[in-house]
């Protein structure tokens, strides 16, 4: 496994870094005019435009040149011939074998797993057809018309961000009007209570997706969900068998849950959960817009996968993804993302890549067990703009520390209101250039002098009215956000955090961080029910025990 470079000892990195430490945005920007033929990618439908980063030539250079030597091209060729890059569970991580075309080849410990994928893409399908066409019914025979799906993370974030981002292109089902389509992950009753109220017992497909069917929110959601169904439904068995299905690879708890395991589909322990929408996970997608939709998506995944595994490193748009935030985070201080999408559609991306990137990337020692000597995993958050810009701009433009951003939009609107559409569009662009070029103190003087205001409000306003500017951002637009596109897009990132993980050394692929938490609230729960549990915990716990204990028992 290779190992992470030194990053702040690279001569080439430490020289580029201290030329440019002095040499503002507004500055690179008038001296450099081929940093636009340079600096931007078109792949998949999508510009990729880095003309903003506080990069010159020599800089990529040295970028390039780290990459190089960390070996991200032959991490990437490991993973796509399906090596153990999951070092800490012993696994391949690679789920862009779900998104070949049928006939491919991709060897996971000496078993071609394309014909596997494709057998659950099959049953996926057929379940697709029955639905949406009304033949697959619920207890009183009535066709399905709302779908709930049941997961948390993973098994939620990915299709319920997708089907968001689509929602406008999403087709008709049996009766002329698309599905319903719910999500639930809160193990917080309030979320499953306000679903149940909005949804027909009789017209309702409830989706339990959980790989071992023992994640304690969802198997609590799914039990609730079936004791109301149940209720409805007089007691009947049956109707759970019509009207739950699951995304698991427990035949026996799925059973014994009462789902028909012919309603099963599988997925493989190389395929992690921030990974898996690709997967049978994605079957909300599927249901929502159409099988074809659902192939559609994985089809612009794989053409991503094909640029980032084929392309040279100067036109990889995953790989200057990655050495953009190597730059940012490592050389130049920021400790933070904000990704700005100024499309409505895309309004949960920012929790996606959040989850995505901050699950992979927070962690603390190298594949070998050695702490890291870079900071790694940048603190992800963001917000659809332009509600964005009238809550946090502020603090990017003349805060005391600066993030770099990341901006998204769309160029084709799929809505009733063409009119918006370039108001959208012309407040993206503007803040990518104000960040940047920010305005002088002298600026701002000449604009109020032009306005009439007096010399002495002139000159105390000033410095309030002036931007530093000098703040780095990334601008992203397709040309519009249809499943080919999305599909894209989401690759991309996956793409990029594995070269990341490279250049660092760590694994993305496992989440121990997140296992500590559900231990301790396994025992938690148990001292809640009988303090005779006697489970010992530190002070302070005690004493919140204490507190809650009998007012959990009043209700």
């Amino acid at each position: 496994m290779t190992q992470s470079l030194s990053i702040l000892h690279s001569p080439k990195l430490a020289a580029a870094l201290g030329r440019l430490q002095s040499t503002t945005l507004r500055e690179l920007l008038e001296t450099d005019p081929g940093r636009v033929e340079r600096d931007v990618v078109e792949v998949a439908g999508m510009r990729l435009d880095w003309t903003r980063q506080r990069l010159d030539a020599t800089a990529w250079d040295a970028l390039f040149a780290l990459a190089d030597e960390a070996g991200v091209s032959s991490a990437l060729e490991r993973q796509r011939a399906g090596e153990h890059v999951n070092t800490t569970e012993d696994r391949a991580a690679l789920h862009m074998a779900l998104r070949l075309p049928r006939g491919s080849r991709c060897v996971i410990d000496g078993h071609d797993v394309v014909e596997d994928v494709h057998e659950v893409l099959d049953a996926m399908a057929a379940l697709v057809e029955r639905v949406r066409a009304g033949t697959h019914t619920g207890y009183t025979g009535r066709a399905i018309r709302s779908v709930v799906n049941i997961g948390i993370g993973g098994s939620d974030l990915g299709p319920r961000m997708v089907c968001q981002a689509l929602q406008p292109m999403a087709p008709a089902a049996v009766d002329g009007r698309p599905l319903d389509l719910h999500f639930v992950s809160n193990v917080d009753g309030a979320a499953l209570d306000a679903v149940l109220r909005a949804v027909d017992p009789e017209t309702t497909l409830f989706i339990v997706a959980s790989k071992t069917f023992g994640t304690q929110e969802t198997l609590t959601n799914a039990r609730s969900a079936r004791a109301w169904l149940l209720g409805h439904a007089g007691g009947r068995p049956e109707a759970v068998a019509r009207h739950f299905v699951a995304v698991s690879t427990h035949a026996g708890r799925v059973a014994e849950f009462g789902i028909d395991t012919r309603n099963m589909f599988g997925f493989w322990d190389w395929v992690g959960g921030r990974y898996s929408v690709w997967s049978a996970i994605g079957l909300p997608i599927a249901l929502y817009l159409g099988m074809d939709g659902f192939r559609a998506f994985l089809g612009g995944a794989h053409a991503m996968d094909r640029h980032v595994l084929e392309s040279g490193a100067r036109g990889n748009a995953a790989l200057r993804m990655a050495l953009v935030d190597i730059w940012n985070h490592n050389l130049l201080g920021a400790c933070a993302r904000v990704v700005l999408p100024y499309d409505e559609r895309l309004k949960l991306l920012p929790s996606y890549l959040q989850q995505a990137e901050m699950e992979s990337l927070g962690k603390g020692v190298r594949h070998d067990g050695t702490p890291v000597t870079e900071q790694t995993g940048p603190l992800v958050w963001g917000a659809v703009g332009t509600d964005g810009q009238h809550a946090f701009y502020q603090l990017l433009h003349q805060g005391t520390r600066w993030e770099p951003t990341e901006f998204i939009g769309v160029a084709h609107a799929e809505h009733a209101l063409p009119e918006h559409h370039p108001i959208l569009l012309a407040n993206l662009v503007a803040q990518a250039e104000a960040l940047a070029l920010g305005k002088t103190a002298d600026e701002a003087a000449r604009e109020m002098a032009a306005e009439g205001l007096p010399p002495d409000v002139i000159e105390r306003l000033a410095p309030h009215r002036s931007f530093p500017g000098n703040r780095p951002s990334t601008v992203i637009l397709m040309e519009r956000l249809d499943p080919s596109a999305l599909g894209a897009l989401v690759a991309l990132y996956e793409h990029k955090i594995y070269v990341l993980a490279t250049l660092w050394g760590i694994n993305a692929f496992d989440q121990w961080g997140v296992e500590l938490g559900k231990q301790l609230a396994g025992r938690v729960l148990e001292d809640f029910a009988s303090p005779a549990a006697g489970h010992p915990h530190d002070p302070a716990t005690t004493a919140t025990l204490a507190w809650l204990r009998p007012r959990l028992t009043r209700g």
